[in-house]
């Protein structure tokens, strides 16, 4: 696997599989049940999503203080902490709205349309902020030594895991205007 390492992965093929009214999951008999699974696992996405974008924040920001140019460390350079300053506002902002919605879910208020869009923010936060690490760190950055590419890997597979950017976006945007674009 490129991305996601830690996590095992295997395909599974049922065929003719009869399962007992016994052996089957009490409650969950319809979208209804698979959406509050969706809710919650959006939420450890957006998380996880938060998590990739501050390690890449954070090893971005141990390279800048290491590595110097023209007799200096590049941390000191404008452009390298203009850089840091958004990739550190990405992090902030979505861990906000993480902890938020976290509150929301201890709560058991959380709705669908919560988990959607900590996960577009987050997801997409994400993506930009790990693309300004492997832009700090130049040519570097494709270097797979430097590890930035670990981070450019997962953010795509974390990017697109429990429903796209799309099709949460269509669950907020049902939430916020009453009307549904699911075609």
């Amino acid at each position: 696997k490129m991305a996601l390492r830690v996590v095992q992965n295997a395909e599974i093929t049922l065929e003719d599989v009869f399962v007992p009214e016994t052996h089957r999951l009490a409650r969950a008999d319809s979208f209804a049940s698979t959406s509050e699974v969706l809710r919650v696992t959006r939420m450890g996405v957006a998380w996880q999503a938060t998590g990739c974008a501050r390690g890449a924040f954070e090893h971005a920001m141990r390279y800048t203080k290491s590595r110097e140019q023209f007799g200096q460390s590049i941390a000191g350079f404008q452009l390298v902490q203009d850089l840091l300053v958004k990739m550190l506002s990405n992090v902030t902002a979505s861990t906000a709205v993480n902890v938020r919605a976290s509150q929301l879910q201890d709560a058991g208020s959380l709705r669908d349309e919560h988990a959607s869009l900590c996960k577009v923010h987050s997801t997409v936060r994400m993506r930009e902020t790990v693309g300004w690490a492997r832009e700090v760190l130049g040519g570097n950055g494709i270097l797979l030594e430097h590890h930035v590419g670990r981070f450019v890997a997962d953010a795509e597979a974390i990017y697109s895991y429990e429903g796209t950017r799309e099709i949460n976006t269509l669950i907020v945007g049902r939430a916020i205007t009453g009307e549904s674009a699911f075609v």
